[in-house]
């Protein structure tokens, strides 16, 4: 967001906040995001747990606007619990309407949740400065009875519960528009995309990263060996680095052929990522020059104590371009190598840029120089690479593969739906959370709903696989699951080989043997509106979507949500991810194109005077 442009989005959310507080929010029900609900109430109808207590108000102060005869104070401790029957076992969310009444807006207080005595969620409750609807979460159950509770450990919650509904969760449809971004892609990559959105929501492909920079003394099959001899099978998608063929040092370890021979003689699925390094000392390095590999660094420049600015990659006549060029011009003649042999490449470049988990303070502590200069270099760079190898280069055997995380602020760093067909996650033990064999749901439901529901998402890293009965539980579909080489496959703290026999040998996991033999032989041509379906079935978008005025992030209900979201688009928030249906809802004032008056009609909606 532009700096002179932060004031404005903060002045039109407290204006929202101030028309909720003057009772003009519409009052729906916590349960409107539920699938079906199980349990739904008043707070205080509920068991009010130590600690807890039903008010009208706190100490002196008053909070109008709960329903009910009151609500529920957790304030040092306590809350509320209830009991529910699930007839079968299912994800289930939890959600309320709450408040929480200390310090400024945005101020959060942590809250926990428990099934049955055990933590199933931990979620923070922001300072909204009114009452709203919140989500706490959602989590597998299975069928029987269960007694559910929101706080019970710990102390200093200060939250205000009105309302209270749980049920089974809404789950993703999983309709993926079957062609590529790249309208011009080949016929084997329309074919490997159409294969991967069939699969998607019902299966989980195997993948594994092979070593790069000749480890293993050169044994690239070492992972691959490992996995057969432990579970009989392969992998359906190998992980390749395109490092090596760099201008500062680079060899050919001949990653080009093993990629082609895996496609087309293996009749695998191939990805691959670039660790691209800059010289450390950048100032003093000529173009051309040869750089030992020592010198050269692809962390971010902070951290390594290169000169390199990332941000003068965008700058046409500039030596950083010069030599980001020559990056790309060698890895543009490897994937020709691929392409003109009918291979296709889930490319995933300029990976991890949010690095560091996205605590990006401006001063350079992300992971890698592409992400060191923030959201806004980091998108244009993207977009650079996408025109340069699609349209100078000619290259249309690629899927594009970007990582996101799961942070709020995540989708600041996403290019655009045109650019991208795949969205990313990597998962590491403590990173910033121990997942164990957790499906990491979580994370998965937060990208599926980052965009749309509208792209495929994938763990392309990560050293524990999550249990497969965990994720078919959960229904976090991942597209597949690729661990990274060495011990993060083969040390037993992350995957015991029970544990990987359990997963290669499931039903729900595809293997080499169990891709179809003509993987690359079916890229008919397919309309842009087309999608796929969790099942697999095509079906075609209607040529106009059915409108609902005012509901700008498109879930089917017009409510302050819509407001806030609008206010931040105005303010030219372009983290957002603001969909064209959206953006058609927003149109209330007449006229063509978004604006302060459109905003001014949605508030009068929400107030009921339009």
């Amino acid at each position: 967001m532009k700096r002179n442009n932060r004031k404005l989005a903060a002045c039109l959310t407290a204006a929202l906040l101030t028309a909720g507080a003057a009772g003009v929010m519409p009052a729906v029900p916590v349960s409107a995001e539920i699938k079906t609900a199980l349990y739904e109430g008043e707070a205080e109808s509920c068991t009010v747990t130590a600690g807890g207590a039903v008010a009208t108000k706190v100490y002196n102060d008053e909070y109008p606007g709960y329903s009910g005869e009151g609500f529920v104070w957790a304030g040092n401790s306590g809350g509320v619990s209830f009991e529910v029957e699930l007839s079968e076992e299912g994800m289930c969310e939890l959600r309320s309407r709450c408040r929480m009444y200390l310090g400024s807006t945005g101020d959060t207080r942590t809250q926990t949740v428990f099934a049955d005595g055990e933590q199933v969620l931990s979620a923070d409750v922001p300072n909204m400065g009114d009452w709203y609807d919140f989500c706490f979460g959602s989590f597998y159950l299975p069928a029987g009875k269960h007694t559910i509770e929101i706080g019970g450990a710990g102390s200093y919650y200060f939250v205000l519960y009105d309302t209270v509904a749980f049920g089974y969760k809404k789950m993703p449809e999983h309709k993926i528009a079957a062609a590529p971004c790249d309208k011009k892609a080949t016929p084997e990559t329309k074919a490997l995309m159409q294969y991967l959105t069939s699969v998607y929501g019902r299966q989980i492909l195997s993948g594994q990263q092979e070593i790069y920079g000749s480890g293993h003394d050169g044994n690239y099959e070492y992972e691959f060996d490992y996995i057969k001899d432990a579970t009989g099978k392969l992998p359906a998608i190998r992980g390749f680095d395109l490092m090596n063929y760099n201008p500062l040092y680079g060899w050919d370890d001949n990653t080009t052929e093993r990629v082609i021979d895996w496609v087309t003689e293996k009749n695998g699925i191939a990805t691959a990522s670039c660790h691209w390094n800059i010289p450390k000392d950048f100032e003093n390095y000529t173009l051309g020059d040869t750089v030992d590999w020592q010198q050269c660094s692809y962390k971010d420049c902070a951290t390594s104590g290169s000169t390199f600015n990332t941000a003068n990659v965008l700058k046409k006549d500039t030596k950083e371009r010069a030599l980001f060029d020559e990056m790309v011009r060698m890895a543009a003649e490897q994937i020709q190598r691929m392409q003109d042999a009918g291979a296709p490449l889930i490319f995933r470049p300029l990976h991890e840029a949010q690095g560091n988990y996205g605590r990006y303070d401006g001063g350079g502590s992300a992971w890698f120089w592409w992400g060191d200069r923030g959201p806004e270099v980091y998108k244009e760079l993207w977009k650079l690479l996408y025109t340069e190898l699609t349209e100078t280069y000619g290259l249309h055997n690629l899927l594009w593969e970007i990582n996101i995380y799961e942070l709020e602020n995540s989708m600041e760093w996403y290019p655009g739906d045109e650019y991208v067909d795949i969205i990313a996650y990597d998962k590491y033990e403590g990173s910033p959370t121990h997942w164990g064999k957790s499906s990491a749901a979580s994370v998965y439901f937060k990208l599926v709903g980052d965009t749309d529901d509208t792209k495929m998402v994938s763990i392309a890293e990560c050293d524990s696989i999550p249990a497969i009965g965990n994720m078919k539980n959960d229904g976090a579909w991942w597209l597949y699951v690729c661990p990274w080489f060495d011990t993060y496959l083969t040390d037993a703290q992350y995957n015991p080989k029970d544990s990987l026999r359990e997963f290669y040998t499931s039903d729900y996991v595809v293997t080499l043997d169990e891709l179809p033999a003509d993987l690359y032989q079916n890229g008919q041509i397919i309309p842009a509106d087309t999608t796929v379906s969790a099942g697999g079935s095509t079906a075609q978008s209607s040529d106009a979507p059915a409108l609902l005025p005012g509901d700008v992030d498109t879930n089917g209900a017009v409510q302050i949500a819509d407001a806030v979201l609008l206010a931040r688009y105005l303010a030219e928030d372009k983290g957002l991810n603001v969909t064209a249906e959206g953006k058609l809802n927003a149109e209330l004032d007449g006229t063509e194109g978004l604006n302060a008056d459109d905003l001014s009609c949605l508030l009068r909606m929400l107030a009921g005077t339009l």
